[in-house]
């Protein structure tokens, strides 16, 4: 179940805005190495601000 979000859900990752990327090596407990990587449309945050707030930025 996904949190509740106070915001607008993002468009770029519909609200899922990190994924964990498998680098092909292993720790040495045999875990593997992994690389987190954000929505570059939210930077991570997985919502938007309303559009009258984005209007007021630009």
């Amino acid at each position: 179940m996904m949190p509740h979000t106070t915001g607008r859900v993002c468009n770029g990752c519909d609200g899922h805005a990190t994924a964990h990327i498998t680098t092909g090596t292993r720790a040495p407990d045999g875990t593997r190495t992994t690389l987190p990587v954000h929505c570059g449309t939210c930077h991570g945050t997985g919502t938007t601000a309303p559009r009258a707030a984005q209007a007021a930025t630009r």
